[in-house]
């Protein structure tokens, strides 16, 4: 669950001040973007090793964390693209330097999704193979005694899951 309006603002008050009125507020919003982006990084690399390790479980734990990274982030975006004039004007150097950290994070999150992507391809697989077995039927495959035909085929009588993978 992400965080509220209120909390946003409690974590990064720079994201809700109308104006941007002097080099100070210009260059602590962009300081506080800049932030916010290193900490989404930190979590969405401690996720992408996890789940390349198999650590589908502690990955999952990062979940709330990366969300409330990301409310942040997003409303750091928003009000920097809506005051992107007067950031430019009185704090050019700091829109550079986040330009900047935004180009390293591009291919950060490119790799991210496209492991989450993976084990989600995975897991598919393997539960529609589960459910594929779980589904199938017992055909006897010869005669019965004295030559009587098979009986009608059965469901299968349940699944067993392998652990050790």
């Amino acid at each position: 669950m992400s965080l509220d309006t209120q909390a946003i603002a409690e974590l990064a008050p720079e994201f809700f001040s109308g104006t941007i009125a002097d080099r100070q507020a210009a260059e602590a919003a962009c300081d506080r973007l800049r932030l916010a982006m290193d900490q989404l990084i930190t979590v969405i690399e401690a996720e992408t090793e996890l789940v390349r390790a198999g650590k589908l479980a502690e990955a999952g734990e990062l979940q709330p964390e990366k969300a409330n990274l990301v409310s942040v982030y997003m409303r750091g975006m928003t009000f920097v693209r809506d005051h992107a004039v007067a950031l430019g004007n009185l704090a050019p150097g700091a829109v550079e330097a986040l330009k900047r950290r935004h180009g390293e994070f591009q291919p950060i999150l490119r790799v991210n999704l496209a492991v989450l992507s993976t084990a989600r391809e995975v897991s598919d697989t393997l539960m529609r193979k589960v459910a594929e077995g779980a589904g199938a039927t017992r055909a006897p495959t010869t005669y019965g005694p004295a030559g009587t035909a098979p009986r009608a085929p059965t469901l299968a009588d349940g699944i067993s899951i392998n652990r050790s993978l």
